[in-house]
C-alpha cells in the first residue's frame, strides 16, 4: 500500500471514497477506517445500538481505542459513517424516483439491528454527524433528482420528506425497513408517477 492520499469520490461506486469526515486518508488510514466501520457492524448486530461502543468496536477490529477515536469522535459518528459508505456505494441508479427510494430504503432493511443503530445515530447533533448528514442528503437528493430528470424542487422536496418521514417511522419501530421501501415504492409513483 502507498503512502499516498487519496482523493474523494475516487473510488465512489465499488468502493468508498477514502476520505472521512474529518480528514482525507492515506491507504493504509481508509483501511483502519474500513476495518472499524466493518466491525462496527458486527458490534451492533451482537450488541444492538446501546451495547455498542468504540472501545469494542476498536478491539473488535484490531486497534487500539485512541487509534479509532482519532478517526470517529462517537459511535453515533461510526454508525453514519456505515450507512454513508453503504448508500455512497450503491450502483448508479437505472430506475425511476420511487426504485430509487426503495433502493435507499433497503440499504440496512435486512439488519435489524444496525437499520434501528443507523436511525438513532443520524439523529445525533455532533459536528461529525451533521456533516455526514449533509453528505447523506445531498446524495440522496442527487439520486433522486438524476431519477427525475428534471430540477422540480418541489417534487424533490416531497420525496425527501416522505423518505425521510418513513425512516423515522421505521426507527421508531411502527412499521418494519422492508415495508417502509414497499410503502415508498407507492407514494413516490403517486408524487412523481412515471
Amino acid at each position: 500500500m502507498s503512502g499516498q492520499l487519496s482523493t474523494p469520490g475516487a473510488t465512489a461506486g465499488a468502493n468508498p471514497p477514502h476520505e472521512s469526515t474529518r480528514r482525507r486518508l492515506t491507504d493504509r488510514q481508509a483501511d483502519t477506517v474500513r476495518r472499524l466501520t466493518e466491525a462496527a457492524v458486527a458490534e451492533v448486530r451482537e450488541t444492538g445500538y446501546e451495547g455498542l461502543t468504540v472501545r469494542n468496536v476498536a478491539r473488535r477490529a484490531g486497534v487500539a481505542p485512541a487509534t479509532a477515536y482519532t478517526y470517529f469522535a462517537s459511535k453515533n459518528h461510526l454508525l453514519t459513517e456505515v450507512f454513508w459508505r453503504r448508500l455512497d456505494g450503491l450502483p448508479p441508479s437505472t430506475g425511476d424516483v420511487a426504485e430509487v427510494l426503495r433502493d435507499i430504503a433497503l440499504l440496512v432493511a435486512g439488519e435489524p439491528e444496525l437499520a434501528a443503530a443507523c436511525t438513532t445515530a443520524m439523529l445525533a447533533s455532533d459536528p461529525d454527524v451533521q456533516e455526514l448528514r449533509l453528505r447523506v442528503g445531498g446524495t440522496i437528493h442527487n439520486r433522486l433528482k438524476q431519477a427525475l430528470g428534471r430540477n422540480d424542487p418541489v417534487i424533490l422536496d416531497a420525496l425527501e420528506m416522505a423518505y425521510s418521514g418513513a425512516l423515522l417511522q421505521a426507527g421508531m419501530g411502527y412499521t418494519s425497513y422492508a415495508e417502509v421501501a414497499d410503502r415508498l415504492h407507492k407514494v413516490a409513483g403517486l408524487i412523481a408517477p412515471s
